[in-house]
Parts: structure tokens; C-alpha cells; sequence
């Protein structure tokens, strides 16, 4: 028997060490080949198309469910993220230009033209021009439709307004306040409306004179603008009121009774339909307002008395006056109370 030379054995360990690494690259790398050479365009990965459709915002990816509902379908909803950018790179912005650009216009109008002062100065005598009844809906619309205004507001703008001021809790606090307000109070500015609107409805119904009114701007240029009961101006105030309050309190309800099976994306359309106009109304609020108070003299007290004095009217609604004049409405005129006089004596200027 022929020896073994002395090694051999460990000679053979690393020859049989790499035959094993050999092999264990063969099983791992083996698989791959196919996929190595084969066109990879041809391979669909099973999420490319889900993420494809995420990504690019094309539509909704929807799936099956046992379920059934509004939406219970909808895997990803990407409308939801379109609706955010437009609420805070399109609407916040465009909303707060058009509600500083008003106020500015107004600032700029008082400072040139300043208050519209009665002509001829103040006659004496009232003339009743609004019921209590007139009064109580038009001060309670007021009311509600302010309430309703800077609640919105806060929801809208607070976080970049009211947290450098209140911090992250106080603004918590504020927020939840005017959401719950907001809901509440909302119903019953749409019954307020309603009922506005048909006390009010066939007195602004449009007329030729009004036409004649907006061309002169109501009495600014072009002389003497005469008009009725209500101006053309007051008219197209009224209906922007009707229409854009009944749009806003039909998309309030569809935001806040989410038991009609409306969906989201009806929802995020209501949304911007409930926000763009009552940015619009608020903004034109600020107009009717200035007109009422700072704007004109003796318009206010219309809506404080229920009376105006007899030479405002003939300035501003003189076709109203004729009309009166006509009927024999104004012969028994109250003097105005400044010129009440005690029992038994005649104020001046004014004959009983």
C-alpha cells in the first residue's frame, strides 16, 4: 500500500470550498437570468398602475367592497387633495384680495367724495318709510349674516391670523366655538332670508327708472338720479342677497346634514360654491354698509326709526315721494323730534 503524501487532505479542503461557493452562486443568480435579458417593459408590475393613476391625479382608484355606501368603493380619492390646493393656493389668497381691495376702494371713496350730505339740509318732517316688522327681519338678517361672516372667517383664515395671537390651544378653542356656532346659527339665517326675501321681493322688482339710475351713478355723474321705493342700486343688492344667500344656505346644508347620501366630491364642489360666494357677499356687505352709515346722511335712521327726514327722500327716492304726494300720504307728516315743541306751542318751520 502506497502511502499518502503528507497535505494531501488540506490540499483538497479549498478545492472543495470553492466547488460549494460555485454552486451556491449558480442557485442564487440562475433565477435572475430571465429577468436579466428578458424586456422589462413587457413585465407589469402589479402597483405600477395604482400609483401611476396617484401620481398623475388622473382619477379616483376605485375597488369592490361588500360594503355598500357613498364612496365605499373609493380606494384613494385624489380629488380631496385638488380641493385642498385650491382652498389654500387659489381661494385664501383670491379671497383676501377682493376683501382688502373693497375695503380699500371704500377708504379711498369716503376720502375723496367724504358723507353725502341731505340737500338743502333737513327739512323737519318724517316720513315713515319701513314697519317694525321691516326692521326686525332686516336687523336680524343683519345679525345672522355677521355672525355667520367672522365665524367663517376664523375657520378660513384664523390659523394664519389668530395662532401667532392666541397660540395653537387658544385657537383650538376659538375655532371649535365658531364651527358649532356656525352650524347652528346657519339654519335659521336661511329661515330669516326666506322670510326676507318675501317681505321685500315685489318691491324690488326691476324697473326701466332703475336702468336710468345705474347709468347715472345713482346721482354721482350725470345729474339727478330719480327712483322709487327702492334705487337700482338697492335692487341689485337685494338679489345678490336672494340669489347668492340661497346659494350659500343650499351648500351649507349639503356640508352640514351629510345624510342625504352626497359624496365627497359633491361635498368639496358645495364647499367651494359655500365659500367663494359668501367671500363675494361679505365683501359686498361692506358696501351696503358704508352707504347706510358713513356714506349718506339720514340713511341710517330708515332702518333705526323706521322714518327719514321729508327732504332725503325727495333726493334720493323722489318718484316714491310723488307717489305719496299723489295718495295724500304726507299731509299729516310728523315734525321731526328736534322740532317737537311742548303742548300748546307750534314748532317752527311746521305747520299742524
Amino acid at each position: 500500500m502506497t502511502a499518502k503524501p503528507a497535505g494531501e487532505k488540506s490540499q483538497r479542503k479549498p478545492h472543495i470550498g470553492r466547488w460549494l461557493v460555485c454552486l451556491l452562486a449558480v442557485v442564487l443568480v440562475v433565477p435572475l437570468i430571465p429577468y436579466t435579458f428578458a424586456d422589462r417593459g413587457n413585465v407589469p408590475n402589479p402597483g405600477a398602475d395604482l400609483w401611476r393613476e396617484v401620481r398623475q391625479r388622473e382619477a379616483p382608484v376605485t375597488g369592490t367592497t361588500q360594503v355598500k355606501g357613498v364612496d365605499t368603493g373609493v380606494l384613494i380619492n385624489i380629488r380631496g387633495e385638488q380641493w385642498r390646493q385650491f382652498r389654500m393656493q387659489t381661494l385664501l389668497p383670491a379671497g383676501g384680495m377682493v376683501l382688502g381691495a373693497v375695503v380699500g376702494l371704500i377708504a379711498l371713496f369716503y376720502l375723496v367724495r367724504g358723507t353725502i350730505r341731505v340737500p338743502g339740509g333737513r327739512s323737519g318732517k318724517r316720513i315713515q318709510r319701513f314697519t317694525e316688522y321691516d326692521r326686525i327681519l332686516h336687523w336680524s338678517t343683519v345679525f345672522l349674516f355677521y355672525l355667520l361672516a367672522v365665524t367663517g372667517l376664523v375657520l378660513l383664515y384664523g390659523r394664519f391670523l389668530l395662532i401667532p395671537l392666541l397660540g395653537p390651544d387658544g385657537f383650538a378653542v376659538t375655532a371649535s366655538a365658531c364651527k358649532e356656532a356656525h352650524n347652528l346659527f346657519g339654519p335659521l339665517f336661511f329661515v330669516v332670508l326666506v322670510l326676507l326675501v318675501i317681505n321685500f321681493i315685489r318691491s324690488n322688482l326691476p324697473k326701466w327708472v332703475d336702468i336710468k339710475w345705474l347709468l347715472k351713478g345713482g346721482g354721482l355723474f350725470g345729474g339727478h338720479a330719480s327712483a322709487g321705493y327702492f334705487n337700482g342700486g338697492e335692487k341689485i343688492w337685494f338679489w345678490l342677497v336672494t340669489l347668492f344667500g340661497l346659494a350659500i344656505c343650499v351648500s351649507g346644508f349639503v356640508l352640514l346634514f351629510q345624510n342625504f347620501d352626497q359624496g365627497r366630491q359633491l361635498m368639496e364642489i358645495s364647499h367651494v360654491i359655500h365659500s367663494s360666494l359668501a367671500l363675494l357677499l361679505v365683501a359686498g356687505s361692506f358696501g351696503h354698509a358704508y352707504i347706510g352709515t358713513l356714506g349718506m346722511e339720514g340713511s341710517l335712521e330708515s332702518m333705526t326709526t323706521g322714518s327719514v327726514d321729508a327732504n332725503w327722500a325727495k333726493a334720493h327716492h323722489d318718484l316714491w315721494m310723488e307717489e305719496r304726494a299723489a295718495k295724500g300720504l304726507d299731509e299729516n307728516a310728523a315734525p321731526s323730534p328736534e322740532q317737537q315743541s311742548p303742548p300748546g306751542k307750534t314748532a317752527p318751520g311746521y305747520q299742524t
